[in-house]
C-alpha cells in the first residue's frame, strides 16, 4: 500500500486502498483486517481507517470476525446475482436518459474513456481494469442528468469492484467488454435511447451471468 496524503476524504481513500488490496488478491476471503496494520501501511491515523472499515462492513465487503475485529467477507453468488439484476435496470435507465439529454457531451468525453479501457485490458492490471470500467459507467450516470442514479449505484460499486477483482484474478475478462462499452457509447452519441437502454441492460446482464457462473464454479471446486 502507498502512503496517502491527508485530505478531507481520507476515509474514502483508505476504503479504496483496502478494496484494491482485496481486488488484487493480497487480502483474501476470511483474512483478518487489522486497523493498526492498515494505518501503519498507509501512513495515516487510526480514525480514517476506523471510518473506512465501518464503510466496508456496512457495504458487506467486511464482516465481524469470531471474537473480535473484521475479516474479508466471502462472496455469495446469489447476492451477486441479485445485485447485477438491480444494476441492469438502473444502468438501462441511465443510458437511455444519457442518449436523450447528453449526446453531445458523450461524444466529447466518451471516446477517451474507451481508449483508456482498451489500454487497461492490454496492461493486464486488475486494478486498472476495474478503475477503467468504473470511470466509464460513472460517466453514463453523469450524462443521465438524474442526480439519484450515482448515489443509488454507489451502494453497489464496492461489491462490484470486489466481484470483478476476484473473477479477473482467476480468469480472463470477457473479451468483448470494451466493444460493448463502445456500442453503448455510440448509441448514446446518436441519441438513440431505446438502443442505449437495451445495450446497457444486456451488457450488465451478461457481465452478471459471467461473474456469477465463475464464482459458482470456484465455490464448487
Amino acid at each position: 500500500m502507498k502512503t496517502l496524503s491527508v485530505q478531507p476524504n481520507l476515509a474514502e481513500q483508505v476504503r479504496d486502498a483496502i478494496l484494491a488490496e482485496i481486488e488484487s488478491g493480497a487480502l483474501k476471503a476470511g483474512e483478518r483486517v487489522i486497523q493498526e496494520q492498515v494505518a501503519a501501511a498507509l501512513g495515516v491515523s487510526r480514525q480514517p481507517v476506523q471510518q473506512a472499515l465501518l464503510l466496508l462492513r456496512n457495504q458487506g465487503v467486511l464482516r465481524e470476525a469470531p471474537g473480535r475485529g473484521l475479516i474479508v467477507a466471502a462472496l455469495d453468488p446469489d447476492e451477486v446475482e441479485h445485485m447485477y439484476a438491480m444494476r441492469a435496470v438502473i444502468e438501462g435507465l441511465a443510458a437511455r436518459r444519457a442518449a436523450e439529454t447528453n449526446a453531445e457531451r458523450a461524444a466529447r468525453q466518451g471516446p477517451a474513456l474507451i481508449e483508456a479501457g482498451r489500454k487497461a485490458v492490454a496492461s493486464g492490471s486488475v486494478p486498472k481494469l476495474v478503475a477503467a470500467d468504473m470511470r466509464f459507467h460513472e460517466l453514463i450516470y453523469a450524462l443521465s442528468g438524474n442526480p439519484l442514479v450515482a448515489p443509488a449505484m454507489a451502494a453497489h460499486w464496492s461489491a462490484t469492484q470486489r466481484v470483478m477483482g476476484e473473477v479477473l484474478l482467476r480468469d480472463e475478462a470477457p473479451r468483448d467488454i470494451w466493444d460493448q462499452h463502445e456500442a453503448m457509447l455510440d448509441a448514446i452519441m446518436r441519441g438513440d435511447g431505446d438502443e442505449a437502454e437495451a445495450l446497457a441492460r444486456r451488457h450488465i446482464t451478461q457481465a452478471g451471468d459471467y461473474m456469477v457462473a465463475r464464482l459458482r464454479r470456484e465455490a464448487a471446486a
